[in-house]
Formats: structure tokens, C-alpha cells, sequence
């Protein structure tokens, strides 16, 4: 007995494979920046409006199963660069504090949610955002000029404690912390116009009536970060003046 062999053209299997439409696209009520997508007269996922011009998404496109995939990786991409952008545009932030943020965000989360009708609480599970988006959500913050360590450390030499003084070791060991490499942190304090001695004055003047005792004191600016022998040339100063 001879195998029966069905044999479609190539417009047929085409329209096999993509087996879905768009039927719907419609703007967010929350968020006017991003639409949602129907697909097949359901709702999908939502969309930024360049996404939807990137993806040539438009009423009546087939679409099959793995271009559905794209579609939705794409709409958490969205999500997730947007909330990353949020928290860069609060104020500056390393690099390694953004990695951290978008590290955190992956994370599944617990939430309780109250029943307006009942007034009961329900706990849920929100899940976090897929890992492998965090290497491309820095590339599109670094492609906008959001990734700048340099900058960050400059910042943060220019404006931490300028009324209160602050060491320079202790300016390294805070950039230091945030991930900033020794080259950035070496050649901004090179540069800036703050002086060591006169950050120690600065602590010296607002703390020495709280430290009676000298020896106390001397203490307190060694944990601050001053060289013991800069303390004692600037105590001697003052308390000769």
C-alpha cells in the first residue's frame, strides 16, 4: 500500500505557521507612553510606542508562535527599562548601584492584597523580571548616557559634606563601595579643588565642643579618616590661636 503524501503550497504553509492576527491596539488608561496589544481579539501584553513601530505591530499582521514570544519579551523589556529609568532620573547613581537595583527587581516578590467586598487579605506571589534582560537594559541606560561612573564620583566629591568636612579616605572608601574603579576615584579627587587640611578644619570646629576631651577627639578623627599626624598640626593651631 503506497504512503499518502499531502503536498500544501508555500502561501498554505505560510498561513499555517502563522497562525495568530493582530486584532486590537489600544492606548494604556495608566501609562500614555505604552498601548496594549490584542492579539486574536484577547488582550497580549503591552507595548512602548516606539516597540510597536519597531516591531511593524498593526491591526491584521499574522504573526506565529515565536514572533508571540518576541513580542512579549519585548513588552517586559519595556517594562523593566522603564522602571530602571525611574529610579536612574531620582538622582545620580554607579553603575553598580543601577546593577544592584535591576538585580533586586528579579527577584519575586510577596504582596498582600485587600478584597474591597470582603475586607479579607489574600497574599500573592508577584514574579520578577527575566535576568537576561539586565545586560540589555544597561546597554540601552548606557546608550542614553545613564552609565557614568566618572560623572557619579565627581558629583558625589563636589556635594558630600562641604559644610561638614569630609577625608579623603573616607571619600574613597564610600566611591569604593558604590563600585567606582581606583583610576575614576583617584584622578576626580586629583582634580577637585577640596583641600584635606581644610576638611579637617571644617570637623575639628564643628565637633570640638561635643569632644571635650582632646584625646577623645583625636580618636573620632582617626575613625573619620585624618591622618594623626594632620590632627595634631591642626589641634596645635587652633588651640594656639
Amino acid at each position: 500500500m503506497l504512503e499518502t503524501i499531502t503536498i500544501f503550497d508555500d502561501d498554505e504553509v505560510a498561513d499555517k505557521a502563522q497562525s495568530h492576527r493582530v486584532t486590537g491596539i489600544k492606548e494604556a488608561v495608566r501609562d500614555h507612553n505604552r498601548v496594549n496589544v490584542y492579539i486574536d481579539d484577547k488582550y497580549y501584553c503591552s507595548l512602548d510606542i516606539s516597540q510597536v513601530v519597531d516591531l511593524g505591530i498593526k491591526i491584521g499582521r499574522k504573526l506565529n508562535s515565536e514572533q508571540l514570544e518576541d513580542i512579549k519579551r519585548a513588552s517586559e523589556f519595556g517594562k523593566f527599562y522603564a522602571r530602571a529609568l525611574e529610579y536612574v532620573l531620582m538622582r545620580p547613581h554607579s553603575t553598580k548601584e543601577i546593577s544592584d537595583y535591576l538585580r533586586r527587581k528579579t527577584l519575586s516578590k510577596k504582596i498582600r492584597t485587600k478584597n474591597p467586598k470582603t475586607g479579607e487579605y489574600k497574599d500573592t506571589v508577584r514574579s520578577g523580571y527575566d535576568p537576561s534582560l539586565i545586560p540589555l537594559v544597561l546597554e540601552r541606560l548606557d546608550q542614553h548616557g545613564h552609565l557614568d561612573d566618572r560623572r557619579f564620583a565627581e558629583l558625589w566629591v563636589e556635594n558630600r559634606d562641604v559644610k561638614k568636612g569630609t577625608s579623603f579616605k573616607k571619600l574613597r572608601d564610600e566611591l569604593a563601595r558604590k563600585g567606582i574603579s581606583q583610576k575614576i576615584i583617584d584622578d576626580v579627587l586629583c582634580s577637585n579643588m577640596r583641600n584635606e587640611r581644610e576638611e579637617l578644619r571644617k570637623v575639628i570646629a564643628r565637633k570640638s565642643n561635643r569632644y571635650a576631651d582632646r584625646q577623645k577627639l583625636i580618636q573620632y578623627l582617626i575613625r573619620q579618616g585624618f591622618t594623626y599626624s594632620d590632627i595634631l598640626d591642626e589641634l596645635s593651631s587652633s588651640e594656639g590661636a
